[in-house]
């Protein structure tokens, strides 16, 4: 390593298959994977470096490179076996272990650390304390939050959930953390109101990014080129993501009654589920057909499996409409990629990314727990003409506008400004000089 480099930002990421070209729909594999990458990357073409610090197992390697100055370091904890995030807090201390090991043996210095999700807060907090750096914490979903709006027996929940320990947890992480990122207003208010307590001065509200090289609009014929493409026809409905009971795929199934007797021809496509499905996922979904034909719409709606990364912006590009219809929903990231796409979108108000959409203007809300209004809503897109393609033009405007990876970068960098400490210099000029570290290193530490 030369004595002039440029700044190193460290990302950590624990679960899931995180990688250069992630196996979305493997377990815990979604859209905090795409968030980090996306993120790293964005940061890289800044001008910092940054590692993605996550868990090794099954066959991994131990480093992977993503993109210029992006790399994935792995450390083992916990074995061979993949395991599931509501548990991997168990082994973070070995992981630690293994990865201020590496840090210490290269010799590597970071700006500041960046962790998501709480068994990744853990881990970043233990390495911000030793090796003196700021640590930005970004949960993506709350664990209190999600414990109040799950259905289903407390006991089973606490059991698959592991609630009461994954709260308490959050809450040490919180408290020392420099920065915490919520990704949209009612998730700090949450954060400021529930038993976490934060001060309001320790969160920045950041929502995620969308990639605008790949979302964007296509014309009118290009997009009846695709949908011809993808063997659909007729006025399309379309929902996608990993089966979860809490992204309201049932409450989506019962609002179409109401759109499919108003609208001709219309069909809704459920691309639901991941490329090596579960047994639990298995039986979500064939519980999700048997209510379509006990609602008597199972010839009217199309069940196809996982959508590969590579095709996602042409299934959205294809639909007449994109619907969240979440029970509970951090943000909402599909919305943004569909309303990118020039699709005009209907979104859940059980979630962050209503109250920052004008309804009418750039995308139009409703509950999902009313099955008929949200069904209404549906049905006032697909029946109106000036309607959709209202939405479909300023819906791509305002995700450009506030969603772009570059746009949340900055707001990532900007977010260390209000830290006590004078480590603006060092953001801002990432070619400092890596033996100076008085700007980074907090004074209460002692370390020069």
């Amino acid at each position: 390593m030369s004595d002039r480099q440029h700044a190193r930002i460290m990302m950590i990421s624990t679960h899931g298959y995180v990688s250069a070209f992630p196996e979305f729909g493997k377990p815990d594999t979604g859209g905090q994977v795409v968030y980090v990458l996306e993120l790293s990357r964005c940061l890289a073409r800044i001008g910092y470096h940054v590692d993605i610090l996550t868990r090794q197992f099954e066959d991994q390697r131990a480093c992977e490179h993503v993109a210029p100055r992006v790399r994935v370091l792995r450390f083992p904890c916990g074995g061979k076996q993949f395991i599931p995030k509501e548990t991997l807090c168990e082994h973070i201390p070995e992981w630690v272990s293994h990865a201020r090991d590496f840090i210490e043996e290269k010799n590597l210095d970071y700006a500041f650390i960046n962790s998501h999700y709480w068994d990744a807060g853990l881990a970043g907090q233990s390495l911000a304390n030793e090796l003196g750096v700021h640590h930005v914490h970004t949960p993506h979903s709350i664990g209190a939050w999600k414990r109040d709006n799950m259905d289903g027996d407390p006991r089973e929940l606490e059991r698959r959930y592991n609630f009461r320990r994954r709260i308490r947890e959050e809450k040490v992480v919180y408290d020392e953390c420099d920065v915490l990122v919520a990704t949209t207003l009612p998730q700090r208010e949450i954060l400021l109101e529930s038993e976490y307590d934060v001060p309001i001065e320790k969160i920045s509200v950041i929502p995620p990014g969308y990639d605008d090289m790949r979302f964007f609009p296509v014309s009118r014929a290009s997009r009846e080129a695709i949908k011809r493409d993808l063997r659909l026809e007729g006025p399309i409905i379309l929902a996608l993501g990993r089966m979860a009971k809490n992204k309201g795929y049932d409450l989506l199934l019962r609002s179409m009654p109401t759109v499919f007797e108003r609208i001709d021809e219309a069909r809704l496509l459920l691309a639901v589920g991941s490329s090596e499905p579960t047994e639990d996922e298995v039986k979500q979904i064939d519980e999700l057909k048997r209510l379509a034909t006990h609602l008597k719409i199972e010839d009217r709606v199309l069940f196809r499996d996982f959508i590969p990364d590579e095709q996602l912006a042409d299934y959205y590009r294809a639909a007449d409409v994109f619907a969240l219809s979440s029970r509970y929903e951090p943000f909402g990231m599909t919305a943004v990629e569909a309303m990118a796409c020039g699709t005009p979108t209907v979104v859940t108000t059980e979630g962050g990314l209503w109250e920052q959409v004008a309804w009418g203007l750039e995308a139009v809300y409703a509950n999902p727990f009313d099955p008929e209004a949200f069904g209404h809503a549906i049905t006032s897109v697909l029946a109106h003409r000036r309607v959709s393609a209202q939405l479909a033009k300023f819906g791509s405007q305002k995700a450009r506008a506030r969603f772009t990876w570059t746009g949340i970068a900055q707001q990532l960098l900007r977010s260390l400004d209000s830290v006590d400490m004078p480590m603006r210099s060092r953001l801002e000029y990432p070619n400092t000089e890596r033996g100076d570290r008085s700007h980074r290193v907090p004074a209460s530490l002692g370390v020069s």
